[in-house]
């Protein structure tokens, strides 16, 4: 069996066209508190989603990589919120949640636009997107806001 040696990661070339430096990054990221109560699976998945955004520095498609992921997270906090959630699909659990009155029109509406994007992705419709960081970092924002609010908002 023949090894395979990976070089050291080297800044992704259009890293520069946001940040001067990886210490950088952090600046990008520093707002992306996990919030309290969130379910530990859910808390778990929203660090590895802002990870993702500071490591996009090395690979630039982890930005859009962030962003998927930290949908689901929201998708755990909305199985864990609405009852008898079950398999139902994200689609599913958005629209419940917004008849139900778990989420708000504007939580539905931005969750409803990150599974078309995610589900362009999954179902091979959208390829080798890279979503530069300045696009990625406000979808990630939001996601973890939403984590929150359902967190604090009194059980339904």
């Amino acid at each position: 069996m023949t090894t395979q040696r990976l070089p050291f990661p080297v800044p992704d070339e259009r890293a520069h066209l946001f940040v001067d430096t990886y210490a950088d990054m952090h600046d990008l990221v520093e707002d992306l508190v996990v919030p309290d109560g969130a379910p530990e699976a859910a808390a778990t998945v929203l660090r590895t989603a802002r990870e993702l955004l500071r490591q996009s520095y090395y690979c630039y498609e982890f930005s859009t990589v962030a962003v998927l992921h930290s949908l689901i997270a929201v998708e755990i906090v909305l199985r864990d919120r609405i009852p008898d959630a079950g398999k139902k699909p994200l689609h599913g659990l958005i629209k419940q949640g917004d008849d139900a009155g778990i989420l708000t029109a504007r939580q539905a509406e931005y969750l409803d636009y990150g599974r078309q994007i995610r589900n362009g992705m999954a179902h091979g419709k959208t390829t080798h997107t890279a979503m530069p960081p300045a696009m990625a970092v406000p979808m990630v924002t939001t996601s973890f806001a939403i984590v929150s609010e359902l967190c604090t908002a009194p059980a339904g």
